[in-house]
């Protein structure tokens, strides 16, 4: 990580934790009050992927504890009767670990002779934050309020369930940034810079493969799916989804090619923009899907 734009990665902490940990506090108090088994099954799944990634050395104690308190929001957040937590944004949340976790390890002797292996540590809490942090300020009550209340997406009784689309293209566009990178990176050849199309060095900042590509688009497709099944969400929720992932990819990719190269942004910032940019899209495809304009 480039040493002078460390900042970004510290706002982006400052910006997710504080709301991530008091919402799961505050969420974890109600429930326990209202349905204790419903507060006990968030906090118990929630730790559970905590100790799994770190046991398995896909993340940092402190990534760990990130992505606990951000799970557990996101979780309590996307909740709808009849409350099973698998029945929420957890099911892609874990999604997203997986597929990064088996990218990240397919073709590690040739990424640790490229030096591009981020070694057997794991993720740090930036890098939790940035992949995930959009996707849980996206789902929170507040987020989903305003975005209800505006009538921008009109006031059918489905669109509480809908704009979960929009939290749900962050996920998917977590999964797609990564799985192209690490796929890309060990089996997808020269890169091409996404600007200028010219051959690039493997790991320079905006340079692309077709297969990491690929492999990017799946990862946004099988995100989205599980997303969509666990949210009660329909063709509409996945499509949207799928395409705000797969622009999200791309954008961040613009990013790395020219903000990245500047040394104007660092890769927490491109990832936490890139995840919003998803957002963004999958929030412009159900507003015009649904007839408002």
């Amino acid at each position: 990580m480039r040493a002078n734009l460390t900042w970004q990665s510290k706002l982006i902490l400052l910006v997710v934790l504080p709301f991530a940990g008091a919402d799961a506090v505050l969420e974890t108090n109600w429930w326990a009050g209202q349905l204790p088994w419903v507060a006990a099954s968030v906090a118990g799944l929630s730790l559970l992927f905590a100790v799994v990634a770190r046991r398995t050395h896909a993340a940092t104690f402190w990534a760990a504890v990130a992505g606990l308190v951000i799970t557990a929001s996101t979780t309590y957040s996307t909740l709808s009767y009849p409350y099973w937590p698998w029945r929420s944004l957890l099911l892609p949340i874990v999604a997203v670990a997986v597929l990064s976790g088996l990218a990240t390890r397919l073709g590690r002797a040739r990424k640790q002779e490229l030096e591009l292996d981020e070694g057997r540590e794991g993720r740090h809490s930036p890098q939790i934050a940035a992949n995930l942090g959009l996707a849980m300020l996206a789902a929170s009550p507040f987020a989903q309020s305003f975005l209800f209340d505006s009538g921008w997406f009109g006031h059918d009784p489905r669109t509480e369930l809908l704009l979960f689309a929009i939290p749900l293209a962050a996920l998917a566009e977590a999964a797609a940034d990564t799985l192209s990178s690490e796929i890309g990176q060990a089996f997808g050849g020269v890169p091409r810079m996404i600007t200028t199309l010219r051959r690039m060095e493997t790991g320079q900042d905006g340079a692309i493969t077709l297969t990491g590509t690929f492999a990017g688009i799946l990862g946004a497709l099988a995100v989205a799916a599980v997303g969509a099944w666990a949210i009660h969400g329909n063709a509409l929720v996945f499509w949207a989804a799928v395409a705000g992932g797969v622009f999200g990819l791309i954008f961040d990719s613009l990013l790395g090619a020219t903000f990245e190269q500047r040394e104007w942004l660092n890769n927490d910032g491109v990832n936490f923009l890139s995840t919003g940019a998803a957002a963004a899209v999958a929030g412009t495809i159900l507003w015009w899907a649904m007839g408002v304009r």
